[in-house]
């Protein structure tokens, strides 16, 4: 299928209430087959909640996370796809049988699980372990793949999932609107969530300048440009525990063009028509072809010890 419409939520979820966040989703799958959607996509840990995550103990995220496929969310959220018929993709903790713990994104339809990834970089709570591997998957015709947050700032996880045949990466966050070095950066205050409806500018300065979509403009175009493909971007809305997040799920062309966007200050949702036809007339197409991997083969694979340093968290 050259065409597929996919749609992008952002929505406040609450922190370890499953059932309340399964609902939200529920109600949005409507919304986006409603809008002609065959894919729906939702942020990190979006079964779950996320920031919260990192007072948790062993014991409190082990009882929190599912094994996948059989956990009871996993189960609800193919439960919500048959009713819609329409894929979901959405995030929460694993927990595998021998006990260890994984920050998981998965895509189930009718039919059952489709894909699981295991975020490579994780971070929130040091008893998670990362994942180790890639996942490219065939969804509706299309090659699609997932990058989890901090995943995609390594841009060499975007360029592998690219050459695995990816046309479409969905990319969930929970991102912005935290403190970090870059200039600019920082918490948002509450309080003006609150006041939104009577003072939505002030909001909106928090939420589109340096603390938010200013920032991510740097970057996540030129994932989708670079790569030629298109950026399925989710991020919550609203209280994540402590911490306010500015939403702005949206949809990049493999032109890195915003083709949708959540521009609103609540919850919602947008689509977008994607076509395989842009994915080789885009620049990156031509640029991915004209590659010299035997120049730079073994700079790019030579031994590096990771080292991961998250700012906010040692806020």
């Amino acid at each position: 299928m050259s065409l597929i419409t996919v749609a992008t939520v952002q929505f406040e979820n609450r922190s370890g209430d499953k059932a309340y966040n399964l609902a939200k989703i529920e109600e949005f799958a409507g919304r986006a087959k409603a809008a002609g959607a065959r894919v729906v996509a939702f942020h990190e840990c979006s079964v779950t909640g996320y920031t919260f995550a990192r007072k948790l103990s062993k014991e409190e995220l082990t009882d929190l996370a599912e094994e996948i496929p059989d956990g009871q969310s996993v189960r609800e959220l193919i439960r919500i796809a048959s009713v819609y018929d329409i894929a979901i993709c959405a995030g929460l903790f694993e927990r595998e049988g021998d006990g260890d713990l994984y920050k998981a994104y998965i895509c189930v339809d009718k039919n059952g699980l489709i894909a699981k990834f295991r975020k490579l970089h994780p971070f929130i709570n040091p008893h998670l372990k990362p994942g180790s591997s890639y996942c490219v998957f065939d969804l509706y015709g299309w090659k699609c793949g997932i990058l989890i947050c901090y995943d995609n700032n390594i841009m060499e996880n975007v360029r592998a999932t690219k050459l695995l045949g990816a046309e479409i990466i969905f990319m969930p966050h929970v991102t912005m609107c935290t403190p970090s070095t870059r200039p600019g950066a920082g918490f948002v205050d509450p309080a003006l969530w609150e006041k939104r409806h009577t003072d939505p500018t002030s909001l909106r300065l928090e939420f589109e300048g340096m603390k938010g979509r200013d920032w991510l403009m740097k970057w996540l175009p030129a994932r989708a440009y670079d790569n030629a493909v298109y950026c399925i971007f989710s991020n919550p809305i609203g209280m994540d525990d402590d911490q306010l997040k500015n939403g702005r799920s949206m949809i990049i062309d493999p032109f890195g063009d915003v083709v949708a966007e959540c521009t609103e200050l609540d919850e919602s949702l947008v689509t977008a028509c994607l076509t395989k036809e842009k994915l080789q007339l885009a620049g990156g197409s031509r640029y991915i072809k004209a590659r010299r991997p035997a120049l730079y083969k073994e700079i790019l694979g030579q031994d590096h010890q990771s080292f991961q340093s998250v700012s906010w968290l040692k806020c």
